[in-house]
């Protein structure tokens, strides 16, 4: 069974013993859209690296997951980036109605710190730990915070640094929260998990970087969610930055940067390198 096999069926079964029916259909309808699920496989790569098995960080990973589609949920709600397609599947205000989309968010973000504190192979200060960097990296001073700043930027141009700042928070902080995770589960160092957060940081810029670029060049068929909403919406983006061309080199100056560093940490961890090549190749 694949990583991503992995997660996929470890979500399907969370949600069988409804409260409310319609809740965790709304839940659930996001939750298995047939995303990529970079994070959890990010996270399970970064174990591999260590040889600890994937089994261990399988909870934490699902709950990464949980607040990433949480956040895909509200992000799609006609009061934030009002789309109406998601992975080609109408979003979840579509088809629920936008009272239930916003509780669907809600108890997925809130369901997820439940994964982690009952992960009973971890012990407590593990889950201490990932609780507090998790939480650091979806709330105010990570993930909401940078889709703030998305918000506030909008018919504004930036600079590359005030965009790279944004980024760092809506996109990336999330996907390093993986690789630190990961590191705390493999009972690292304080040394080797910095190294992590460094070479997680890089994998966010690198996947919003790609993200400008398809948002110019992809198609609905490939992303199944309309091309073009950042222009449309006259946001800045590394590509009205830098061209596309520009936007494409600055990707590849971090990705050799990254290759580096996984070099130095691991002496060249396989999964790490094609998970970083497959996020520059994607075309959704």
């Amino acid at each position: 069974m694949t990583a991503k096999e992995q997660v996929e069926q470890y979500l399907s079964g969370l949600y069988d013993q409804p409260v409310s029916q319609v809740l965790d259909d709304s839940m659930t309808y996001s939750l298995l859209a047939g995303g990529k699920r970079i994070r959890p496989v990010l996270l399970f790569s970064t174990l591999e690296l260590f040889g600890v098995p994937a089994d261990k960080g399988l909870k934490t990973a699902a709950a990464i997951e949980m607040i990433h589609t949480y956040s895909l949920i509200h992000d799609d709600l006609p009061a934030m980036d009002d789309d109406d397609y998601r992975r080609g599947k109408l979003t979840n205000h579509k088809v629920f109605g936008e009272a239930v989309a916003i509780l669907a968010g809600d108890g997925l973000l809130t369901d997820s710190f439940h994964q982690i504190s009952g992960d009973d192979s971890l012990t407590a200060e593990q889950r201490m730990k990932l609780i507090t960097v998790v939480s650091g990296a979806a709330g105010s001073r990570g993930m909401v915070g940078g889709q703030m700043l998305d918000m506030v930027a909008e018919d504004k141009e930036l600079t590359i640094d005030e965009l790279k700042t944004v980024h760092r928070h809506k996109t990336g902080d999330l996907i390093r929260a993986c690789f630190e995770c990961a590191g705390i589960i493999a009972d690292q160092s304080d040394a080797v998990i910095q190294k992590l957060v460094k070479i997680g940081g890089n994998f966010g810029l690198i996947f919003q970087i790609k993200d400008d670029i398809l948002d110019v060049e992809g198609s609905f068929e490939k992303m199944g969610k309309s091309a073009g909403s950042d222009v449309s919406k006259d946001k800045s983006t590394y590509v009205s930055l830098l061209g596309l061309t520009g936007a494409k080199e600055a990707m590849q100056e971090m990705v050799t940067e990254t290759e580096q560093m996984i070099h130095e940490l691991s002496d060249g961890n396989a999964s790490l390198l094609d998970l970083l090549h497959y996020i520059t190749s994607r075309e959704n």
